[in-house]
């Protein structure tokens, strides 16, 4: 299990981030920090096993820059993935100086939290598992990871995650519903050559089953309805 460390004055977003690391299998949150001085207390304690660190920047008492210097004074092998509304460049410039592995930019949705760490546990699987690397492999920690994760769950070009959520609040809220595009077009106010777009890519990712059904004049009218076993992953796209 990879422990998970949260340091965020704002109980609310924490608990949330807390409730979304426990969502990513193989995590777990170990520990959560509203100071920098309890994070450094937590850091410092070697019986206190931390392996990633969830780092908020603007705090009320401290900067979560801060903190980045005293981990790696530590010597301990844990890594940072900055989560914040700052998106001025000094910060994220300060930020990449000091090594964090990704960076969030609040409002985020959970599929982009999801590829962040399950980016990073992919890279530091690789990182263990060789003794000596081959120049693919060192390209693979330098450049993959969470991008290839977040090519499999980048939407298509034309496609909004605004859109998608609205569409996908419906679904999940009928979920026994079989429906046409017609009628999901009709249910939230869109046309019905983009709901088309959206419903294709659902089918796509298996989140809806698709089933053909023949009129009187003998046209085809596709029609969905939601796979049980996936409205978890719907509702990943509802946030």
């Amino acid at each position: 299990m990879i422990n998970v460390l949260i340091v965020d004055d704002d109980a609310m977003v924490a608990d949330l981030n807390r409730l979304y690391v426990n969502r990513v299998e193989g995590f777990s949150c170990c520990g959560i920090a509203s100071t920098l001085g309890q994070a450094e207390a937590v850091i410092n304690d070697p019986h206190h096993p931390v392996d990633l660190i969830l780092l908020d920047v603007f705090m009320q008492q401290d900067n979560g820059l801060d903190l980045l210097p005293m981990i790696r004074a530590s010597g301990r092998a844990i890594d940072v993935i900055m989560i914040s509304s700052a998106s001025d460049a000094t910060t994220i410039q300060t930020s990449m100086h000091y090594g964090v592995v990704d960076y969030l930019i609040k409002p985020f949705q959970f599929p982009r939290f999801e590829e962040a760490l399950k980016g990073w546990s992919k890279k530091r699987q690789l990182m263990g598992s060789h003794q000596n690397y081959k120049q693919t492999d060192v390209d693979r920690l330098l450049h993959g990871g969470a991008a290839e994760l977040a090519d499999s769950k980048r939407l298509p070009k034309g496609l909004t995650p605004q859109t998608l959520r609205t569409l996908c609040l419906w679904i999940d809220a009928h979920p026994d519903a079989e429906f046409s595009t017609d009628d999901l077009a009709n249910a939230v106010a869109i046309s019905r050559v983009s709901c088309r777009k959206y419903l294709i890519w659902l089918a796509q990712v298996t989140i809806l089953f698709t089933s053909i059904h023949y009129g009187a004049t003998g046209r085809p009218v596709y029609r969905y309805r939601l796979q049980p076993e996936q409205r978890a992953l719907l509702r990943q796209y509802c946030q």
